[in-house]
């Protein structure tokens, strides 16, 4: 990641993994039912935790957490009577991102991406916050894979499959220490030395916030 660490812009940024787990009923978009984010900062070339996020989220009454989403994810109906609606978490995280530049990173992103831009109104920060997908970086940096899902990376690096496999957090925390990877190996073979060569490679257009920072303390 030395290279990388060259970069002031790079150094600079705060990248915030991000993961939920959600519900997806019949002829509609998906539901999030949980988020969790990591903040991780570069330090002496290597990322740093410096806050994390994690709450589960009320769905919609019409929207029923099956047997299925119970086995899959551990997750039961139980669990989110009490939990606060999608738009009130989705507000409370936002209002930690106030020390910009982020860049949010998740796997297989178009989930991730999507509940983003239905919660927008809630979370503009966060929704106009440039989204890296290390899938997308994994393809760049380890070409002729069979597959570049999680669990195949998990494989490919040795990471250990982690026990709550399918719940936010743990997704997180093992995609951070993908993309950490993906960071070190990319720098070794010249795919990025600065933060706009890595935008580029995941093709990624700058954005600017819709919103201006909001004034509380941060998290991260």
């Amino acid at each position: 990641m030395d290279a990388l660490m060259n970069d002031p812009r790079f150094a600079a940024t705060t990248f915030v993994v991000i993961d939920f787990e959600g519900l997806t009923p019949a002829g509609r978009p998906a539901e999030p039912i949980e988020v969790a984010t990591l903040a991780l900062r570069p330090v002496d070339g290597r990322l740093v935790e410096i806050g994390r996020f994690e709450e589960l989220m009320r769905p919609p009454a019409d929207v029923p957490v099956t047997v299925r989403d119970v086995q899959l994810k551990g997750i039961t109906q139980r669990m989110l009577i009490s939990a606060a609606p999608a738009a009130e978490v989705m507000a409370q995280l936002d209002a930690r991102l106030t020390k910009a530049p982020y860049r949010l990173v998740a796997h297989h992103a178009s989930t991730e991406a999507g509940i983003i831009a239905r919660q927008a109104e809630h979370c503009p920060v966060l929704a106009a916050t440039p989204l890296l997908d290390t899938l997308r970086l994994a393809k760049t940096v380890l070409p002729g894979l069979n597959s570049y899902g999680l669990d195949s990376l998990l494989g490919y690096y040795g990471i250990p499959k982690p026990a709550g496999r399918h719940r936010a957090m743990p997704d997180v925390e093992v995609t951070a220490q993908v993309l950490a990877r993906l960071f070190d190996e990319g720098c070794a073979d010249g795919q990025w030395r600065t933060l706009l060569e890595l935008d580029a490679a995941a093709g990624l257009q700058p954005k600017r916030p819709t919103a201006p920072e909001v004034e509380q303390s941060a998290l991260f």
